[in-house]
């Protein structure tokens, strides 16, 4: 799983154009940013734009394929192994490590839901999301209630990790980011404790 520094991606105009575009979605708001202001941000004509992508969706669409490709390859890897504790663990800390590498999208799609609903995205996101907690939960459908909820929670945890937690006084991202997926773990651990 390989995902792109935001060094390695500024020499692709088309890559230039999905982090300007992310940029101006992050400090006015998706529905508030326009083609026209993001062409002038890169000092490139409407045209020239146009050429790569032709609507702001195509831009958001295109990031989201881009740097999510790590979850979609540890979805497919997840669902060919056993569903063990040590899948579970290993699904979580390379989920944790996927979102990091998209933290500008996930900070994107955190403060835009409502527009992330009205996008193609939002339903790829939501079918992502449940198959994820299928897969941390397999295998406990026959556990106690408490458990499964611990499945589940295992995910959002990293989820807090990344979206909620991110201003605690004192810490750094990486910080955080290994605590989150550290309760995470535990969680899981918990929750299988007695298969």
């Amino acid at each position: 799983m390989s995902s792109s520094s935001p060094q390695q991606r500024r020499g692709n105009t088309r890559q230039r154009i999905q982090d300007i575009a992310l940029e101006l979605f992050a400090e006015q708001g998706y529905e508030k940013t326009s083609l026209r202001e993001i062409a002038e941000r890169l000092g490139v004509t409407k045209a020239a734009l146009y050429y790569h992508f032709k609507t702001k969706e195509d831009i958001i669409i295109s990031l989201f394929d881009d740097l999510t490709r790590p979850i979609d390859e540890l979805i497919q890897w997840a669902e060919e192994q056993p569903r063990t504790l040590e899948m579970k663990r290993e699904v979580l800390r390379r989920y944790s490590e996927a979102m990091a590498g998209g933290a500008s999208l996930y900070r994107f799609m955190q403060e835009n839901q409502a527009s992330l609903r009205e996008l193609s995205i939002g339903e790829t996101v939501k079918k992502r999301l449940l198959t994820l907690v299928e897969l941390l939960r397999s295998g406990q459908e026959d556990a106690p209630l408490a458990d499964q909820v611990r499945c589940v929670s295992a995910l959002f945890t990293l989820h807090a990790g990344m979206m909620f937690l991110q201003h605690v006084e004192g810490d750094n991202p990486e910080e955080t980011r290994q605590a989150a997926l550290e309760v995470a773990t535990d969680l899981i651990t918990q929750a299988h404790r007695q298969a």
